[in-house]
């Protein structure tokens, strides 16, 4: 199914006489329209796209087929929001596990429909709250979970069987699944009932975030020991999110941002095949995480992209023939990146574009970002209006009533197969240095992305690009905001809590298990998923799991990079 071949002749040849008699006669008259727009990575945006635009060549069933149906651009699902709604979820958690549970419970009662756990530093980088590494980062960006004990009461009275939760978290991802498992147990929740998600993606760590702890290599099996234990026992879980959320907020553009996600899910792929597993046995459960930035247009094209891209590649490439192994599903952040201290109410409107891009995009899963978190972590003001954001989209706007309502928009369906081509040649020319972890270890990625980053600042310094409130439409008044601050005497109370854990347990049956990890761990590829839980089951501490791995493994310090 493609175009009239004299057709596009006709529409060609009238636009070229368009832009040389209606154009040219509006420019001269008013020259500073003259100037060319550009997408962020470097190609020209027309004035107007026609038929003409997509090609001769351009097939409706090979580019978008139907929702559902490979090859997915449409849409992951047939129905779609018309069967139900992305999952809500909002990004919280600060304090005590107490603190976080009484969030949780408001925000389910203001019609979230999942959680999403925030970790402090100390958590995130395998420390309890008593180390002296800890000292002024407990509780500060996210909650501090030291042992099972802080986990019982992160979701004490919330059903596990009920609600889906996503827990940002991946060095450490393996002692936080596994104390939530402990945790549904004790409900008399089975694994294989558990919904939800962990990052687990290591390898974006070491681009972009740096809360890794060991090696690439132990990080890595310790990655595909958790795809591979939930592949045969939590069957309804995400194992990781492959998340380009973060290689953005880096300074990516939105091509990079897909190429660069993609190329580390390719490397996950590889990885778990390696270990003897059939790319049909894990791969539907493969999950990742977007960024929505401002474009509202080209996030749309962007999502689309990345949909068919990747399952052209788990198709082709990896030959998958279920089609559940071909489905992008994602779950989207609003770009914390754009939010401004300055005017922070603008942010308000900022996020609302950004979630209907989203949302228009055929995620799976959003949360929108609070108007005040450039200046401080949301109170609960800040995130009920977040969360009103997508309801309002939702019921109100009309947006869900018909699936990828912006298909078939000429500019829009050059923007899909600009940014799948594009991102598709970052992806090969990675593949030829030898993959997603050769090119990190040379630096190429943290280099693309710099330069971007670094463009883009540049444009904002010579205003290029207007930041509203920020390097135009300056006000000069007084901050009006409430401003959430966290209790200083978190730590003590952690460190308390701590004290009476080890003076509690079976010291004798924790240090047990943790040598049991720590010679499943000198194995080459023994999984090590049953150790960790078996650890968390005895009472032992994150710290103190981490630990051991770090006696085996060693941690890693990344090399400079110029």
């Amino acid at each position: 199914m493609t175009f009239d071949k004299e057709k596009l002749a006709k529409i060609r040849e009238e636009e070229k006489r368009w832009d040389e008699t209606t154009v040219k006669k509006f420019i001269e008259k008013r020259p500073e329209r003259k100037e060319k727009f550009m997408t962020d990575d470097g190609f020209e945006i027309k004035r107007v796209y026609t038929p003409a635009d997509l090609g001769e060549d351009w097939d409706y069933l090979e580019k978008l087929g139907f929702p559902g149906e490979y090859p997915f651009t449409r849409g992951v699902y047939a129905t779609m929001y018309r069967g139900r709604f992305w999952t809500m979820r909002q990004y919280a958690g600060f304090g005590t596990a107490e603190e976080s549970n009484r969030r949780y419970k408001y925000l389910l009662e203001q019609g979230q429909t999942g959680l999403s756990v925030a970790f402090d530093l100390p958590t995130q980088i395998g420390y309890d709250s008593d180390h002296p590494m800890s000292e002024g980062e407990v509780g500060k960006v996210g909650v501090a979970i030291d042992s099972l004990w802080d986990m019982r009461i992160l979701f004490d009275g919330i059903p596990l069987d009920k609600v889906s939760t996503s827990m940002t978290i991946n060095s450490t991802a393996a002692n936080l699944l596994a104390m939530y498992i402990l945790v549904a147990e004790e409900q008399g929740v089975s694994q294989n009932q558990l919904r939800g998600t962990v990052q687990n993606d290591i390898l974006k760590e070491y681009i972009a975030r740096g809360t890794y702890i060991f090696p690439p290599q132990p990080s890595m099996r310790l990655t595909t020991d958790i795809i591979m234990y939930c592949a045969e026992n939590v069957p309804k879980w995400n194992p990781i999110s492959i998340s380009g959320y973060h290689i953005r907020e880096a300074g990516a553009n939105a091509v990079q941002e897909v190429a660069f996600t993609l190329a580390d899910g390719i490397e996950y792929v590889k990885a778990v095949i390696d270990r003897g597993m059939d790319v049909d046995k894990f791969a539907g459960r493969l999950s990742f995480f977007f960024n929505a930035h401002n474009n509202f247009l080209e996030e749309i094209a962007k999502f689309r992209a990345a949909r068919r891209l990747w399952a052209y590649i788990m198709k082709e490439w990896f030959n998958a023939k279920n089609p559940r192994s071909m489905l992008l599903r994602f779950h989207t952040q609003t770009a914390g990146s754009t939010l401004t201290a300055q005017q922070p109410e603008n942010n308000i409107v900022r996020v609302a574009i950004q979630a209907l891009a989203a949302v228009l995009g055929g995620t799976q899963s959003l949360h929108t970002n609070s108007y005040d978190e450039a200046l401080s972590l949301p109170t609960e003001k800040s995130v009920r209006i977040a969360l009103r954001t997508q309801q309002i989209i939702a019921y109100e706007s009309g947006v869900v009533d018909t699936i990828d309502p912006l298909g078939g928009s000429y500019y829009i369906e050059w923007l899909t197969d600009h940014i799948y081509e594009e991102a598709l040649r970052y992806i090969e020319k990675i593949q030829k240095m030898g993959g997603m972890m050769r090119a990190i270890e040379r630096g190429y990625i943290q280099k693309e992305i710099a330069e971007s980053a670094y463009k883009v600042q540049k444009e904002i310094e010579e205003k290029k690009r207007i930041i509203v409130g920020v390097n135009e439409f300056i006000v000069d008044e007084p901050l009006d905001v409430e401003i959430l601050k966290v209790d200083p005497s978190i730590r003590e109370k952690q460190i308390e809590r701590l004290k009476k854990l080890r003076s509690e347990r079976d010291n004798k049956k924790v240090e047990e298990a943790l040598d049991r990890l720590r010679k499943a761990a000198e194995t080459e590829d023994e999984n090590l998923m049953p150790y960790i839980i078996e650890a968390h089951r005895h009472l032992a501490t994150l710290g103190e799991v981490t630990d051991v791995l770090r006696e085996v493994w060693g941690e890693y310090r990344a090399p400079l990079v110029f």
